[in-house]
């Protein structure tokens, strides 16, 4: 049995996150190497270490895609970024308040 880092049940198609970075994907497979729990994960194709992820329920697994939102205008994306091609970065552009 693979289990997470509350020691709930990991199962194929379950919703996981990687507690150091946040991903969040279904698991796709799992096994046991060396004595320690492995779990693949759909989104990012990695495997980790199953004491290192948290089983999600449903309601906290939810995935938005941009289609659902809006038609997405890349000529607008475009132009916002020569906006932040002139920028210039420098240590004396501020001050910190303490």
């Amino acid at each position: 049995m693979i289990v997470d880092a509350r020691n709930r049940e990991i199962d194929l198609g379950s919703h996981v996150r990687y507690v150091d970075t946040g991903t969040v994907g279904e698991v796709t497979d799992s096994k046991v190497e060396n004595d320690a729990s492995w779990v693949k994960i759909d989104k990012t194709n990695l495997w980790y270490l199953a004491n290192k992820l948290e089983l999600l329920n449903d309601e906290d697994f939810k995935t938005k895609t941009y289609h659902d939102d809006k038609d997405i205008d890349i000529e607008a994306i475009k132009n916002s970024e020569k906006m932040f091609e002139d920028v210039e970065i420098s240590s004396s552009a501020a001050n910190g308040g303490g």
